[in-house]
């Protein structure tokens, strides 16, 4: 059972639904209606060449605690209904966190798309949504090295993580040149220049819930609207926001204010932009792949491998470092571009394949793990050098963690030299 519920998740759940139909996997797939209406969204299921749902559950907004309640019940009710054998959900939304809470108190196994990703900072929900769907899921789909380190330390067993690439990069590779077309079509709607522009998209609620934040962005906007075009599709929620503390007059009169865009088209403006200023991860990464230079309007990232590739800088909101920052890397632009994005950090446009393949590998025989500890029901973590015989110390217990020579955390078992296992503590004691 695939669940999905927002425009990035089914962006994201896409190259697995491709891969799982060419596998000739038989899949259910359920609509949460989180943030879209199915109706609204057809035409961009139509785009993707995704199927009609299999189930519509319409939850629509709410408080976290209602929207996620309502999607619980309905994945529960589903679970009960289809029987799947394992649930699939992608990211960190509050159809994520459904989806993983029902299926595992379902006794259904859940898997994780884009598992281990960390911004380090609880007041986001959608960081409390990955840590919780990150612990209880049986399969853990990391997007790159750092996403599995996280996991990892999070205390998530490491045959219950696969990094996989980000299913992003997929879209992204496959949809290139319907991009190029959408790009050079919006340009002459929109009169402007290629590289010529900045583009902006603000949604997230540390910002637009955050009057200070806020008004700090507006104003580096108008700003920088004095030394370049700017282009700012604007969330209906960032929309009301503005209005409601005086803001959107004054951004109107100064930045082009446009109506939320489809996604290609929206790729396509971000291929010809200059500069992207956004709080979006999906654009961070995205931006990185198309070699387009980034301003995080944020001070904290979950995808910090967007900065080490060079594409992307944490400015925060202060008008004063967001402007000059912003100016030196429009400068800069073809010299980013150049560095061809992310390269493999996040993928390699094969994720959706290697997720499809893991999840009919486990399909049969995916169970939500128990244990008998009553002979020792305590239950330690511990630090052993692998030139040690394995076998010699009778432990049966899961590798948590690997290290290498230099002591960093390491995925690899051949260049592992000391490993972390969680084992019950009498096998221990029997050495």
């Amino acid at each position: 059972m695939i669940v999905a519920g927002t425009r990035p998740e089914a962006i994201k759940l896409a190259p697995v639904i491709w891969s799982l139909e060419k596998l000739g996997v038989d899949y259910v797939f359920v609509w949460s209606g989180q943030h879209y209406d199915y109706e609204m969204s057809r035409v961009f299921f139509n785009q993707l060449g995704l199927p009609d749902p299999d189930l519509d559950l319409d939850v629509r907004s709410g408080s976290h605690a209602e929207q996620t309640a309502r999607i619980m019940i309905g994945v529960e009710k589903a679970i009960i209904d289809y029987k799947p054998s394992i649930v699939v959900a992608q990211g960190d939304t509050n159809t994520t966190l459904a989806s993983a809470l029902a299926s595992v108190k379902s006794l259904t196994p859940f898997a994780h798309v884009e598992a281990g990703l960390r911004s380090w900072d609880r007041t986001m929900p959608e960081e409390v949504n990955r840590v919780v769907a990150d612990s209880i899921a049986e399969l853990n789909f990391a997007p790159t090295w750092l996403a599995a380190v996280n996991l990892m330390h999070s205390g998530v067993p490491l045959k219950k993580i696969y990094v996989t690439g980000n299913t992003i990069v997929d879209v992204v590779y496959k949809y290139k040149d319907l991009v190029v077309e959408w790009g050079e079509k919006l340009l002459g709607e929109y009169k402007l220049e290629p590289g010529n522009y900045a583009l902006v998209t603000i949604h997230r609620q540390e910002n637009t819930d955050n009057q200070w934040r806020l008004e700090n962005i507006v104003k580096a906007l108008i700003e920088l609207s004095k030394h370049i075009p700017v282009v700012f599709p604007a969330h209906p929620r960032t929309t009301r926001r503005l209005e409601a503390v005086g803001l959107l007059e004054s951004l109107k009169k100064n930045v082009k204010l446009l109506s939320p865009l489809g996604y290609f088209e929206f790729l396509g403006l971000l291929s010809k932009s200059a500069i992207v200023l956004t709080d979006s991860g999906g654009v961070q990464e995205e931006a990185c792949i198309l070699g387009i230079p980034t301003l995080t309007l944020r001070y904290n990232t979950e995808r910090p491998e967007t900065v080490l590739a060079g594409s992307n800088i944490l400015v925060g909101v202060e008008p004063e470092k967001v402007v000059p920052i912003a100016l030196d890397m429009i400068k800069r632009r073809s010299e980013i571009a150049k560095k061809k994005g992310c390269g493999n950090l996040i993928g390699d446009g094969t994720a959706g394949e290697k997720i499809s393949k893991i999840l009919n590998k486990f399909k049969d025989d995916a169970t939500i793990e128990t244990r008998d500890t009553r002979e020792d029901p305590y239950i330690v973590h511990v630090l052993i050098d692998t030139s040690e015989n394995m076998e010699d110390l009778s432990v049966k217990g899961e590798i948590i963690a690997m290290y290498d020579d230099h002591g960093f955390p390491t995925i690899d078992i051949n260049s592992a030299r000391k490993i972390v296992i969680r084992v019950a503590k009498h096998c221990l004691l029997t050495k």
